[in-house]
């Protein structure tokens, strides 16, 4: 029997890298599976990949009637959530203060943290007692990145929600917990960053390589499963060691 055997789980931003691998690990422990996406054509590639146990629903996490459809097909299909891993998210790492523009702070903020407050928020109604809530957040956002200010600030919010969070659900026995990738290879972020930023990354991780999706995937399944049941408002760092020395 698989560590989510019959759990309903909820992955937004989930046609891609993390999230996608995620999706297929929780499928391959016993999960049904919702995923969103922005794209009609990669949300029907993604559901392929993952073959089976899996509903895609076309969506963005910062657009509220998005969400409130995602919830009604999720409440129509199954009645009920177990796990929520709220892991769409967007930023620019190129933006030092002074060229910092109007657009850019509100795209950030709309995805990573109204579309994460709004996410969870209308995600509740539907959760068992006793659930699991994972917030997609990022070395980031305690690391002072030059030129990653908004997306680490953005990011830091949302480690801040599990500890709020954890403690206005503790009477329903949720847990909310915070995963913190750090640079993660086989991303579209880091797919296609050239080698000598690729290896001043490898130098600064002593893990000696970039990270994996699947790695990311099981640091998430840990969090989902009951093997985290005395786990809660923690931000677990998945980064080779990048912040922590």
């Amino acid at each position: 029997m698989g560590k989510l055997q019959d759990k309903i789980a909820v992955i937004t931003g989930g046609t891609s890298g993390m999230a996608l691998a995620s999706a297929k690990l929780f499928v391959e422990e016993g999960a049904y599976v919702f995923i969103t996406g922005r794209r009609q054509d990669q949300l029907d590639q993604a559901t392929k990949e993952i073959g089976r146990s899996v509903t895609g629903v076309q969506g963005d996490s910062a657009n509220l009637e998005d969400l409130d459809r995602l919830f009604e097909r999720v409440k129509k299909q199954k009645g009920h959530i177990d796990v929520l891993f709220a892991s769409a998210g967007v930023g620019e790492l190129d933006k030092p203060i002074g060229t910092i523009t109007e657009k850019s702070v509100d795209d950030t903020l709309n995805v990573n943290f109204r579309g994460t407050v709004f996410t969870v928020q209308k995600a509740l109604p539907l959760f068992r007692d006793g659930g699991s809530i994972i917030l997609n957040t990022s070395v980031a956002n305690a690391m002072g990145l030059p030129g990653a200010s908004v997306y680490a600030a953005s990011k830091a919010a949302v480690r801040s929600f599990a500890r709020t969070w954890t403690a206005e659900l503790k009477d329903r026995k949720i847990r909310v917990n915070a995963l913190s990738p750090g640079s993660i290879g086989d991303t579209g972020t880091f797919a296609t960053i050239p080698d000598q930023m690729r290896d001043y990354l490898i130098s600064q991780i002593p893990a000696g390589r970039l990270g994996l999706a699947r790695e990311i995937a099981g640091a998430a399944l840990f969090l989902a499963s009951d093997d985290s049941s005395f786990v809660r408002g923690i931000e677990l760092v998945v980064d080779g060691g990048m912040s922590q020395v």
